[in-house]
């Protein structure tokens, strides 16, 4: 089975074919502070494609991540596994970037990302949801925890151990498409957005 997987919703876009659990091609993309990583995503989809010698009909499953993270980055990958699968007429499975953050260090670790709002998406195992920050400190004692940047010298402070994700070089698009094959397809119609909190901004009625 070849999956295309591809994830803007971190804060790098990387797009990855595997077939058979291996990965032939992958490709990272960061920003380069004029254009948001998530522009050049069906451009590079394209490259991935092309290097390994396929078409688009050579896909049977489209794989992404379905958030948290950048909002507008949720929305480019849902969008666009959303209509590569109605145009395929192929499944697609949606994966939390929570999840696919927990085994980047080969175990299934703590993840405590930064929600803002003096909160963090936290997950354990499953999904906790964005929990405020004065409780997260309480749960992370003694545990070894994957998280961001922004919330590394405060969770260094209490977990017994730290790694940001953003500081390493880990293989998320492989992890991304293992993590598919063990998850049910569907229709590309069921394919949601993952939004824990509401999108910073709402029209005024």
């Amino acid at each position: 089975m070849k999956i295309l997987g591809f994830d803007t919703c971190l804060d790098k876009t990387y797009i990855t074919l595997s077939e058979d659990g291996k990965v032939p091609e992958s490709k990272t993309i960061l920003s380069d502070g004029k254009n948001y990583h998530s522009a050049y995503l069906i451009s590079t989809i394209t490259e991935v494609l092309k290097q390994a010698g396929l078409t688009p009909q050579d896909v049977d499953l489209i794989a992404t991540d379905i958030g948290p993270g950048s909002f507008t980055g949720i929305r480019a990958c849902t969008t666009v596994a959303r209509v590569f699968a109605q145009q395929l007429d192929i499944k697609t499975v949606g994966v939390s970037s929570l999840e696919i953050l927990s085994k980047i260090l080969g175990g299934d670790d703590l993840v405590v990302l930064d929600a803002r709002k003096n909160k963090a998406y936290v997950y354990d195992g499953k999904i906790l949801g964005a929990i405020e920050l004065e409780e997260v400190d309480e749960m992370i004692k003694g545990r070894k925890v994957i998280t961001d940047n922004n919330l590394l010298e405060r969770v260094s402070q209490n977990a017994a151990s730290a790694v940001s994700y953003e500081s390493g070089e880990y293989p998320l698009g492989e992890i991304l498409s293992k993590l598919a094959l063990d998850k049910e397809p569907s229709d590309w119609r069921k394919l949601k957005p993952l939004y824990i909190q509401p999108p910073p901004v709402t029209l005024k009625k």
